[in-house]
């Protein structure tokens, strides 16, 4: 059929400019030149944690589901950000939903199947590959996606399920507070129109929100508006958390990879950055927290295990010709720019800066990181571009903290969840439409605005279904870190198992909203209807509460 249809545009073009051009042919040529069109029941814009999610949930529900993503690699965070889980701490029995384990138990599996890696390790029923210690599960980028390509893949195979790569959107029709359709734009320039009976916004930075006109906030709340003590005196639009673009490298001793210098390296260098009251080198490790942590690769400590990957020690000696780490750190986090609010041309510039930022940073522990030796540089650090699967050695897609946030009929506050600001003997939050859970500190890193964050104490919390039902549109629903939370609670609901759990609640939402012919809100509305929701995700695995009293781990 595409080759008929391209044949039959060439012919008619090839018409059209000898002049030959007659009534009906002018018919058949305007016809080819409209976009294509797809239909589905779901169409989910954004291809990453929560896309995938809310995917896999749909299909296994019997919907119909078009999903698109940016990039060459579904699975956002896990891949195209080569960012590992961040996770809570009973996320190996209790804390995420059954199809997030699953997940996770695939990336093990895709380990253990390795005839390289030791028996003791094959034998560790939570095998981490890493041995990272900022979570339970360090790997490959490639193994998160291969995981989840396999989770969906009886899914596409049935046809149940298109999933469009290097596709994003450009405009939408919007109608009596309904999307009609999205128009979606390939690399090729090619448009297509995307039509479903519910649409999900599981961009990384909420590009349908404002496409579809959609109420949203951006960057800082103002304290008058959400009554947080801690949030600003005014709304602050462009005060939104730093980005990074992450890398892999390895160390390979007594040898040179060191990269060339840098454009810019002079200004990253000589950068500090406030915290505290006290200026430090970006580029260094004198801030207290980060020398405390420290770096060296070739006693495999500090920084360097951080968010290793792959562990040398645990595969047969010689599979691996070192660890390899992925480069999440302080020193990385660009916040010199928004990428929200302004032009498409000056998120561009800074992402382009932040990738100059992330080279530096390179470039600088390759050759002026202080060593314990008292010399300088650690010259065998290299590049590992097929990890992160680019040619320039840097992730495909920066590290994005920080979304647009729908307007929602709930938005958690930082009074819903921080612990300070809780009654005492608090241990969990109490919403009576809960979807899912989640659990991380309000993790805050420095802003466009200069804050320097910070890290607040948390109960585990639940995802309310009043945050993910917009206060207007009625089939336009957030997929992944763009729901009803503020700038401040953002910092504890963006991480992975939690978006995940944000995205498998959507699916089954949208699958119960055709099952009643009610869509969300008027599920919202009604306690019963609520609990008919519930009861799904329960089936389905999707944990409602934390047990009360908690368990140790």
């Amino acid at each position: 059929m595409r080759h008929r249809d391209i044949t039959r545009r060439t012919f008619v073009s090839q018409l059209a400019l000898a002049g030959a051009l007659p009534v009906v042919a002018r018919d058949l040529l305007a016809a080819a030149q409209q976009p294509a069109e797809r239909r589905a029941d779901l169409v989910v814009i954004g291809g990453g944690v929560g896309g995938c999610a809310a995917a896999l949930a749909a299909c296994e529900a019997g919907l119909r589901v078009i999903m698109t993503e940016e990039t060459a690699w579904i699975g956002g965070q896990f891949t195209a950000q080569a960012v590992p889980p961040d996770e809570n701490k009973w996320i190996e029995t209790i804390g995420g939903t059954q199809r997030y384990r699953a997940l996770r138990e695939a990336v093990r599996a895709h380990y253990r199947a390795d005839a390289t890696l030791l028996p003791r390790a094959r034998a560790n029923a939570r095998l981490n590959p890493g041995n990272g210690w900022v979570s339970r599960l360090c790997a490959e980028p490639r193994v998160w996606l291969s995981a989840l390509e396999t989770m969906l893949a009886p899914h596409v195979a049935s046809g149940r399920l298109i999933v469009l790569r290097h596709t994003r959107a450009v405009r939408a029709d919007v109608e009596r507070d309904t999307v009609r359709a999205i128009v979606v734009r390939d690399a090729a320039g090619r448009e297509t129109v995307l039509r479903g009976a519910y649409v999900a916004d599981a961009t990384e930075l909420g590009d349908l929100l404002p496409l579809c006109g959609a109420e949203h906030v951006m960057g800082a709340e103002a304290r008058g508006d959400t009554g947080e003590p801690h949030a600003a005196d005014v709304a602050q639009p462009d005060n939104q958390q730093s980005i990074t673009v992450v890398f892999a490298m390895e160390h390979r001793a007594g040898e040179t990879h060191t990269i060339g210098r840098p454009r810019d390296y002079a200004r990253w260098r000589d950068a500090t950055v406030t915290v505290d009251g006290a200026a430090y080198r970006q580029l260094s490790f004198d801030e207290p927290a980060n020398a405390r942590i420290g770096f060296d690769p070739a006693k495999r400590t500090g920084y360097w295990s951080y968010r290793r990957i792959i562990d040398h020690t645990l595969f047969t000696p010689g599979t691996h010709a070192s660890d390899v780490t992925l480069v999440n750190w302080w020193q990385n986090d660009y916040a010199d720019g928004p990428l929200v609010g302004g032009s498409v041309a000056d998120a561009a510039r800074h992402v382009d800066a932040a990738r100059a930022l992330s080279a530096c940073l390179l470039y600088w522990l390759q050759t002026e990181a202080p060593r314990p030796d008292g010399g300088a540089g650690w010259p065998g650090l290299r590049l590992r571009a097929d990890i992160v699967g680019t040619d320039d050695g840097l992730a495909m897609y920066p590290y994005i903290r920080e979304s647009r946030r729908m307007r929602t009929r709930t938005i958690v506050r930082e009074q819903d969840v921080l612990r300070p600001l809780l009654p005492p003997g608090t241990v969990t939050t109490a919403f009576a439409d809960s979807v899912g859970i989640g659990h991380y500190a309000m993790d805050l890193h420095r802003t466009t605005r200069g804050d320097t964050g910070g890290y607040g104490d948390t109960v585990p919390f639940q995802i309310p279904l009043g945050a993910l039902v917009p206060v207007r549109l009625r089939n336009l629903l957030p997929a992944c870190k763009n729901l009803g939370v503020t700038h401040l609670t953002n910092g504890c609901y963006r991480l992975h198992p939690i978006e995940w759990n944000i995205g498998e609640a959507v699916g089954h939402l949208v699958s119960e909203a055709l099952r009643t012919r009610r869509p969300p809100a008027g599920i919202h509305e009604r306690a019963d209807r609520t609990a008919d929701l519930q009861r799904v995700l329960r089936q389905a695995g999707v944990p409602l509460a934390w047990p009360t009293p908690l368990p140790a781990e």
